[in-house]
């Protein structure tokens, strides 16, 4: 089959499951509206391309490649960032529901999250150095053995993780999160 390269095209409106996404690379492109919930998105590469108020939910990753991508507005409902090509991998997520998401291992320094929902999220291994979590829930996601070193907590909520099982040297908490640090050892903490 033939691969395509698409630059600077926008999508606006597409339901992928109707009429499947072409394989090939994607640059500078501008995906609008548009549903790839449940289709199979293996092997396409996609470079400095944004999603906008697409669903992406429950797509198949398998070797898939994001690079300097952005997705705003997005549903992505139970996606394996794990099974995606790890070279060059980049995203930044914008009011985007990503419950249900693993992230397993992924490389995601620097990586922005706003105004998220980010529950149920298995975050095990992964690097999110210097990440920012800003406006996200972050209700019964797994951190275990992640590198949360300079990461910004600040402004997220409902996170709770041990810290002996995680690096967190020099990232950033609020006061008021702080409880979900310390959720193993059963204590009462009054502000």
């Amino acid at each position: 089959m033939d691969k395509t390269h698409c630059y600077k095209q926008t999508f606006n409106k597409k339901d992928f499951k109707q009429s499947a996404l072409i394989p090939g690379e994607y640059e500078a492109c501008v995906f609008n509206q548009c549903d790839f919930s449940h289709i199979d998105l293996s092997e396409l590469v996609f470079t400095a391309c944004v999603f906008d108020a697409c669903n992406l939910s429950m797509a198949k990753l398998i070797k898939s490649a994001f690079r300097e991508s952005e997705f705003r507005n997005c549903k992505m409902l139970g996606l394996h960032f794990e099974d995606c090509n790890p070279f060059g991998f980049s995203v930044a997520f914008i009011n985007c529901n990503l419950s249900l998401t693993s992230f397993f291992q992924c490389k995601l320094k620097k990586t922005i999250f706003q105004n998220c929902k980010l529950q149920d999220i298995d975050f095990t291994e992964c690097d999110l150095s210097n990440a920012v979590f800003n406006e996200c829930d972050l209700q019964g996601s797994i951190f275990d053995r992640s590198n949360l070193e300079k990461a910004d907590l600040r402004n997220a909520i409902n996170y709770a993780f041990d810290p002996e099982r995680n690096r967190i040297k020099k990232a950033r908490f609020s006061l008021v999160g702080l409880g979900g640090l310390l959720e193993k050892y059963d204590i009462a903490i009054e502000y």
